[in-house]
């Protein structure tokens, strides 16, 4: 007898086969049949692809659904000229959920109740046929088109105007890359997978994280003063990490929104907050108090400490919204030219002081065309020595 293994060294017995033979065909989901038997909700898919002899049945209807009686009372009231709007009330339902019903099932010139009910059974049934599994010519356009380096996105909506008027050549691209990506179902090669873009063979989650807590005591950018966002004063500032291999170390920037000039902070003890607090803390002291108005970060957990930090430095601390890098544009430009010289995968604590002074020394004296090509270094300098 074959035993199917659920990835946790247990093995489906013959009688645990029949009962979640039994559950799915009366409409149970997977996840409350591996948790009635006891394994994974993958040694289900591989013991249904398995049984290709697995009859198709109709689940339990949700009462959400229209029932046979329903389906009648609104053929009657059809006939007899009522609207949708009345048809819903007389059945206590929405008038969107009839005008949906109707529409879907020949409109109301031909609507059927008897027509509708069966086609309604039919779309229930589970497990449902996979389309590129039945329609041969769908799967071959599919195939070629993957084999051209084409995305599903692009298969999708070409095949709609390749044929327009052939129904049976449309597919969307989520089932294209379901085929791709869900090894269960195999309906396409999975050698098909090196003909996209990323390469990846299976499905990466499109969901943020969502962090454990918020820090506390936050003045959101939407508070920040006029004259920092306007750059018309200078001693403004953007400050951010740029992390290193593993995450394990990290490199802090500062960059002064006025003449975008360069501070580079080395972090030699990680990224803890208290760490990124005292190093910013010394490094923002060294400037004259002219130049010490405000620092925008993002919400990340280094700056868990910015409300110490304002007390020691006398510099008010502002965040950007959630996933908004482009409220501290400077930085996040700035960022994107370090890595020039600290690349992605890059340990970033084996850079010295000097190092760090060294690129920002590169950077800060390269002419930008924001600053009608002066150097970031020429704009802070002038700025110094007129607070001085």
């Amino acid at each position: 007898m074959r035993r199917w293994g659920d990835g946790q060294g247990k093995h489906l017995t013959g009688t645990e086969h029949d009962e979640i033979h039994r559950r799915i065909v009366a409409g149970e989901t997977f996840v409350k049949v591996a948790a009635a038997i006891g394994c994974s909700t993958k040694s289900i898919q591989r013991l249904l692809d398995d049984k290709s002899t697995l009859e198709r049945k109709p689940r339990a209807r949700s009462p959400r659904r229209l029932s046979c009686a329903e389906r009648e009372e609104l053929s009657r009231g059809l006939v007899l000229g009522q609207s949708f709007r009345r048809v819903a009330e007389g059945l206590g339902r929405a008038p969107s959920t009839i005008s949906r019903e109707v529409n879907a099932n020949g409109k109301r010139e031909a609507y059927r109740a008897v027509r509708a009910e069966q086609t309604a059974v039919q779309r229930n049934c589970r497990p449902r046929a996979r389309k590129l599994d039945s329609n041969a010519p769908l799967r071959r356009e599919v195939e070629r088109r993957l084999l051209e380096r084409w995305s599903p996105q692009q298969i999708a909506a070409r095949l709609v105007r390749d044929y327009p008027l052939d129904p049976s050549m449309r597919i969307s691209h989520e089932t294209i890359y379901q085929s791709l990506f869900v090894q269960a179902r195999g309906t396409l090669g999975k050698e098909l997978t090196r003909c996209l873009r990323t390469r990846r063979t299976k499905r990466k989650a499109r969901g943020r994280a969502i962090p454990k807590g918020r820090m506390c005591d936050m003045v959101m950018i939407s508070d920040r003063p006029a004259e920092a966002s306007d750059r018309a004063v200078p001693g403004h500032w953007e400050g951010d990490l740029i992390i290193g291999k593993n995450g394990k170390s990290a490199i802090g920037t500062l960059v002064e929104r006025n003449s975008r000039f360069l501070m580079l902070l080395r972090l030699p003890l990680g990224r803890s907050a208290e760490h990124v607090r005292d190093v910013l803390t010394r490094e923002i002291k060294r400037l004259p108090e002219q130049l010490r108005r405000s620092l925008t970060w993002d919400q990340g957990k280094e700056m868990a400490g910015h409300v110490q930090f304002a007390i020691d430095t006398n510099v008010k601390v502002f965040f950007c919204d959630a996933h908004s890098p482009w409220q501290r544009g400077s930085n996040e430009n700035t960022n994107g030219l370090l890595r020039q010289y600290f690349p992605k995968g890059t340990a970033l604590d084996t850079f010295s002081r000097a190092d760090l002074a060294v690129v920002a020394g590169e950077l800060n004296g390269r002419p930008r065309q924001t600053l009608g090509w002066m150097k970031p270094s020429e704009v802070f300098g002038r700025t110094v020595a007129s607070t001085a």
